[in-house]
Order: C-alpha cells, then sequence, then structure tokens
C-alpha cells in the first residue's frame, strides 16, 4: 500500500515546524515517503489504495470514511510502534486529556496515545468522559450557537476536566482548553518536547483563518 503524510490544515497552521518535523522522523524512519497539502475536505490527488498517515482527527475520519481509496492512520499509532524513538521524560508529572470527538470510535487511537504517553512518563488522569465516551470540546458548536455561548460550552467542557494540564490531539481543542482557562498540552508538543503556544483563540477569527486556509489548498 502506498503511504503519503497529511499534516492537516489546522497544524499547518499553527506550527508548520512542528509538521516538518514529523514529516522529517517518517521519512528517515519508515521510508520516504511524500507530503499531500491538499485539504481533506477536497478530493485527494493520490494513487489508489494509499494509506494516509494524519495529525488531524477530522483527517483521520475523512480519510476513513469519505474516499474510497485512502485509509487513514494516526501518526500516533506511528510512532507507538516506534521501539527506538527518543521519547522525552516528564517525570511522572500529572495530566489529564481530551479525546478529540472525531475518533470517538477509533479505540487504537485512544490505546496508541495512553501507551505514548506512559512512554513519556506522564501519569495519565481520566476525566469522567473520555475514550468512546468523550464529548466535544465545544468547538463543533461553532456556526450553530452564537459565539458567547460556544465559548460557554469549551468552558464547560474544560472544567470537567481533573487537571489544570490538558493534553489535546486536535489543535481547535488547544484553543476550546485554553478559552476553558485550562493548560493545553498539544500531544505533538510533548512528543517533541516543545511549548504549546495557543495562539489565537478567538472562535471567529480562528475559524476565518481555517476557512480561508482550506480554500487555497
Amino acid at each position: 500500500m502506498n503511504q503519503i503524510f497529511a499534516p492537516g490544515c489546522a497544524l499547518m497552521l499553527y506550527k508548520p515546524e512542528l509538521a516538518a518535523k514529523m514529516h522529517i522522523y517518517l521519512r528517515e524512519n519508515i521510508n520516504n515517503i511524500g507530503l499531500i497539502s491538499t485539504c481533506c475536505k477536497h478530493i485527494p490527488d493520490v494513487a489508489a489504495f494509499t494509506e494516509v498517515i494524519n495529525v488531524c482527527p477530522g483527517c483521520q475520519k475523512r480519510f476513513n470514511n469519505d474516499y474510497p481509496f485512502t485509509r487513514g492512520i494516526s501518526f500516533w499509532e506511528i510512532l507507538d510502534m516506534d521501539n527506538n524513538f527518543p521519547f522525552p521524560d516528564y517525570n511522572g508529572e500529572e495530566m489529564t486529556i481530551l479525546d478529540a470527538c472525531p475518533t470517538r470510535n477509533e479505540v487504537n487511537i485512544h490505546s496508541a496515545i495512553r501507551s505514548v504517553l506512559v512512554k513519556m512518563n506522564i501519569k495519565l488522569i481520566e476525566p469522567g468522559k473520555t475514550g468512546n465516551h468523550g464529548i466535544c470540546c465545544g468547538d463543533s458548536f461553532y456556526g450553530l450557537i452564537p459565539v458567547d455561548n460556544v465559548i460557554e460550552q469549551m468552558e464547560k467542557r474544560a472544567d470537567e476536566m481533573p487537571s489544570t494540564n490538558v493534553i489535546v490531539y486536535c489543535i481547535s481543542c488547544i484553543k476550546a482548553m485554553k478559552l476553558g482557562g485550562k493548560n493545553p498540552r498539544f500531544l505533538g508538543d510533548l512528543i517533541f518536547n516543545e511549548i504549546t503556544y495557543p495562539g489565537q483563540c478567538d472562535p471567529d477569527i480562528w475559524h476565518k483563518e481555517i476557512d480561508e486556509y482550506i480554500a487555497v489548498h
């Protein structure tokens, strides 16, 4: 099966240099795979029977469900299978996790991520609604209800997190947890020992940036 890496629009807006690190890792440690910058909302120009290694939970869902010639696999699953990756040691630091709602039925992703967290010596405190029982960070309400109410939903979800440090693997979840008063820790940042910078969190501005990026990719 062909393989290709799709970092996703949100990651490219958040930290293109982090996406580049992931791509370099895949090229050097798995095989010389290419990169696709086409947004997953557009039909990808890839060969039939292509496995798309992705970071974005939304991309994972679309590559599995919307295109019969692609199959999605998360970067986290690939990384979990690598016994030689130099994971940083977080010395038992306590964190909780917000599972991205597009992965609600992706038990393999939940398991791989938690395995990676063990390898980084992170003490995980699971929230009440987690894994395949997890619920949205609040961002999926955007465009359906007023923005003030979207932020209220984000604050409500953040209040359910049992730790100040919240591991997320969706860029929009970074914004939601920051607006909710938590300290988001993006999984990609943790893996490469980087600081998570939430950046622009205003839902209107963030979604405008995403929509503009999608339109040209």
